[in-house]
């Protein structure tokens, strides 16, 4: 009952579409039917892997269907029918980041969410509601991989895809102003809370029953290929990442080791040390305690959940006298909402101020009712 007015309320009338904007946040999106599995790794296998495996095109289909398989076995036999919080930390996020910008901008500024892999939020179909709804300006802004320029490199491709699809006048193109968010491995608000969260579950969890030399942490990066044919695939920003967040604990707790959740891919170099190698290693140097902080994604996925879960099992057979703790991802925490939003806030700005380009003869008097208008609004 409530939705309807509330839908017609978000594009008002007056508003033209070069006054507002519309922000799309990326992610992978994770299956929550296993029938989805097939179709998921087509798009993962067509998207990311062509990039850095030499996998002819003709295999994707069913190299899919038989990694499906793997995945259905691990999923539903080994963790007993789990589905991904993925999606719905996702939804969380674009709402609470949408909040706060609504609350500097209003309903002029709207967030969108769009998932590399899964329908119904692919980017094409995403752009297309956008394009729908009157927006002319666009802030591309990938979340869930902290660090991969090759992750967000992706989004931007499917966006680039997805306008060319619903170009309908190329000598006019409907987005008449775009920015973008390349990472936020580098802002000190987020490195900062990387390292209060460890030192908070170290506080709550470990406090009293270790020594701070006895406590190994390992800070978690997403997993990236070295030869990804010529792509520059994230490792400088992801190593640059883990140094801030070591050096805000190093003096505190000296065992601290990068830890890359790869996947374990044939023929492919991989960063190194993988996490479990990372946590065997700080072991070996007298860790009694391991604590496993993902810094490199932002939202829960299965590989923060299921990877990191099988990395504990196997040191668990291994190391059975050493406690480990397993960190979960930023997600929906209110502080990181409000500095995702703050991260948006330049470039949503400077797209509101750009003036939509239009026709030389009538540029002085648009643009001066344009700027009353703009400020008649607020």
């Amino acid at each position: 009952m409530v939705a309807t007015p509330e839908k017609q309320q978000a594009t008002p009338e007056m508003t033209s579409g070069s006054d507002r904007v519309a922000v799309l946040l990326m992610g992978y999106g994770e299956v929550e039917s296993y029938d989805d599995f097939a179709n998921y790794n087509e798009q993962a296998l067509n998207l990311l892997t062509a990039k850095f495996a030499p996998v002819p095109t003709w295999l994707y289909p069913p190299l899919a269907k038989l990694l499906a398989v793997f995945d259905f076995h691990e999923w539903n036999h080994q963790h007993g029918n789990f589905i991904s919080p993925h999606n719905a930390i996702f939804e969380k996020q674009r709402a609470g980041i949408e909040g706060e910008v609504q609350q500097q901008w209003g309903d002029r500024v709207q967030v969108f969410k769009a998932f590399n892999f899964c329908a119904p939020f692919l980017p094409e179909q995403v752009i297309a509601e956008i394009k729908a709804q009157g927006f002319e300006k666009l802030l591309i802004y990938p979340l869930l991989v902290v660090d991969s320029i090759f992750t967000s490199g992706i989004a931007v491709e499917q966006v680039n895809r997805a306008l060319e699809k619903l170009e309908d006048n190329p000598e006019d193109p409907w987005v008449k102003g775009m920015r973008y968010i390349p990472s936020f491995y580098n802002e000190p608000a987020y490195i900062d809370l990387m390292a209060q969260m460890v030192e908070q579950t170290i506080a709550a969890e470990l406090a009293g029953n270790y020594l701070p030399s006895q406590i190994g942490i390992v800070l978690m990066n997403h997993g990236c290929p070295h030869k990804a044919k010529g792509f520059t695939s994230g490792i400088t920003e992801s190593q640059a990442l883990y140094e801030a967040v070591r050096e805000k604990l190093i003096n505190k707790y000296p065992l601290i080791s990068v830890g890359w959740l790869n996947h374990q891919t044939p023929l492919i170099e991989w960063t190194q040390p993988n996490a479990k190698l990372a946590a065997d290693n700080l072991i070996q140097l007298g860790a009694q305690a391991v604590v496993f902080m993902p810094i490199g994604f932002a939202t829960e996925n299965h590989e923060t959940l299921l990877d990191v879960h099988h990395i504990i099992h196997a040191l668990e057979s291994q190391h059975s006298d050493v406690a480990y703790i397993q960190m979960p991802c930023v997600n929906e925490r209110p502080e990181f909402l409000q500095m995702a939003a703050q991260w948006a806030s330049p470039q949503i700005e400077a797209l509101l101020s750009e003036a939509a380009p239009m026709a030389p003869e009538t540029e002085g008097s648009s643009s001066h009712t344009h700027s009353h208008h703009h400020h008649h609004h607020h």
